[in-house]
């Protein structure tokens, strides 16, 4: 069972049953038990980093600065950003920070305070209007947050996010300001609670153990069994940085992880391994059919010594699975209303309403930017990629 809340989850501890019956079928999965997607599919974004401030210090995280070096954008630049972004054709504005921010830099909270917030979160919503205002579809990664941020949030975001990591105490998380994975599972827990299409994932090679990666895996699927609210996971590799001494993990590491999460998570979860930090092409036959967000405007924050990949190389990349490489949005298919899916949907929608009044305004406007979200969705973009024919079919 694995169970934990701090001060800032209060009552939300997420308790969760895994059997280690399922957690030995799971470790005895190899790639030969999996089969490689029939077709690859990748995001469109603009990037925006609100601030490096972060309260955990993570020994392997080059994202974070120290107080005193920690920037936050300002309501100007992010506007800025998300027009050059919706421009671009991106139809996502990614937004991220470090975990409660304001609680930790007496700056970031003293400037919030001037500009009229009360804290990160709210500032948040307004950039995620300001987002839908320019043309993009908001998706959020806030870190730990509880029912009540997602209440607020939830409304002017089309999806949200945060990686669980592992569900193991490492080291990796260690001191004063440790992330535990019980705020981890409460996070997802509440998304799931309000009804938030959400991302998470497993970093791979933190010092956590092949047993911590299948029980991590069974724990995303436990919640997804109760919510139905995960889209998407991604299989991500730790990398070598000026912080960390974390070694990457090999190819048949990885091999092994993205079969294992292909063979834990149900059929309608993407499994997601992003191309700039892992060896995507030697993982395709374990079942990854997801590529993530790419950025043909921004850098990636969080990773910034790996470059996004091109388009380009994206379609290579399906090109030498002889699959179809598909664009999509932050959204995936099975929770946008019946009405805006495709004709040709194979899989079952999530029972109930996912999206909020101004998300589905935003993709049923009558202007550039509601076409552009409704061709992406039907797989008829203006900017759509082009792959060449193959014996599995082709994007056009």
């Amino acid at each position: 069972m694995f169970s934990g809340a701090d001060a800032y989850q209060g009552e939300l501890a997420a308790e969760i049953s895994i059997r280690e019956s399922a957690v030995e079928r799971l470790l005895a999965v190899t790639p030969d038990d999996v089969a490689a997607a029939s077709e690859l599919t990748f995001a469109r974004n603009v990037f925006l980093p609100l601030t490096t401030a972060c309260r955990y210090t993570c020994t392997y995280c080059t994202y974070y600065d120290v107080p005193g070096e920690a920037t936050l954008l300002s309501p100007e630049d992010v506007r800025s950003q998300l027009r050059v972004g919706s421009d671009a054709g991106c139809t996502e504005a990614l937004f991220t920070f470090g975990d409660a921010p304001d609680d930790r830099y007496t700056q970031i909270h003293d400037q919030l305070a001037e500009w009229g917030y009360d804290d990160i979160l709210e500032y948040l919503r307004d950039c995620c209007e300001i987002a839908l205002e320019e043309g993009l579809l908001p998706h959020s990664n806030p870190g730990d947050i509880t029912e009540p941020d997602f209440e607020r949030l939830g409304p002017v975001n089309a999806s949200m996010g945060v990686m669980l990591e592992t569900t193991a105490d490492v080291d990796a998380h260690a001191g004063g300001r440790r992330k535990t994975p019980g705020q981890r599972l409460n996070t997802i827990r509440a998304a799931g609670e309000i009804g938030v299409p959400f991302t998470t994932g497993l970093l791979v090679g933190i010092g956590e153990t092949w047993r911590d990666r299948a029980k991590s895996l069974l724990a995303i699927r436990a919640l997804h069994e109760r919510y139905d609210h995960v889209q998407e996971v991604i299989v991500q590799n730790v990398v070598p940085n000026e912080r960390s001494d974390f070694q990457r993990p090999s190819v048949e590491t990885m091999r092994r992880t993205v079969a294992m999460a292909r063979a834990a998570l149900p059929a309608e979860i993407s499994v997601q391994v992003p191309p700039n930090l892992s060896p995507t092409r030697e993982l395709l036959d374990c079942g990854v059919d997801d590529l993530g967000g790419v950025s043909p405007v921004t850098e990636d924050y969080v990773n910034p010594d790996y470059d996004w990949p091109a388009l380009r190389e994206l379609t290579d990349i399906a090109a030498s699975a002889d699959v179809p490489l598909y664009e999509r949005l932050p959204v995936y298919d099975r929770y946008l209303p019946s009405e805006l899916r495709r004709t040709d949907f194979g899989g079952a929608g999530a029972a109930g309403s996912w999206l909020s009044e101004p998300i589905v305004a935003a993709i049923t406007a009558d202007d550039v930017h509601g076409a552009r979200y409704r061709g992406v969705a039907q797989r008829d973009g203006p900017l759509s990629v082009e792959v060449p024919a193959t014996s599995s079919g082709s994007a056009d």
